[in-house]
C-alpha cells in the first residue's frame, strides 16, 4: 500500500505511548482506576458478563480510591501525599502485568 512498515510501526508505537502518557498526566488517577480496576474485578469474579462486571467495577473503583486516599493521608502523617502518587504505585504494576500477560497470550 506504499507504507514502509519497518519505519511506520515504531513511530506508531512511540506516538501512542506519548499520547497515553499525556492522558495519564492530565487525568492522573482516573486513568489507572479506569484501566486497572475493571481488569482486577474481571479476574476476581472470573466472568466477563457486563451485567456483573460494570457494577462491580463501580464499587471496586470507589473502594480503590477511598483506600488510596486513606493511604495518601496517613503514610506521612503530618504531610499528605498526592492521591495520584498512591494510585500510580498500585495501578502501574497492574497495567504492566496486563501488557506482559497479553503478549504471552498473543
Amino acid at each position: 500500500m506504499g507504507v514502509n512498515t519497518k519505519i511506520f510501526r515504531p513511530l506508531l508505537i512511540l506516538l501512542s505511548s506519548l499520547l497515553s502518557a499525556t492522558v495519564t498526566a492530565f487525568a492522573g488517577p482516573v486513568s489507572f482506576v479506569g484501566i486497572a480496576v475493571p481488569f482486577l474485578v474481571k479476574r476476581l469474579l472470573l466472568t466477563s458478563k457486563s451485567l456483573v462486571v460494570i457494577p462491580a467495577s463501580f464499587l471496586g473503583g470507589a473502594v480503590f480510591c477511598i483506600i488510596s486516599d486513606l493511604i495518601a493521608r496517613t503514610v506521612l502523617s503530618p504531610m499528605e501525599l498526592s492521591i495520584s502518587t498512591v494510585t500510580s504505585v498500585f495501578g502501574a504494576p497492574v497495567v504492566i502485568f496486563m501488557l506482559v500477560n497479553r503478549r504471552k497470550r498473543g
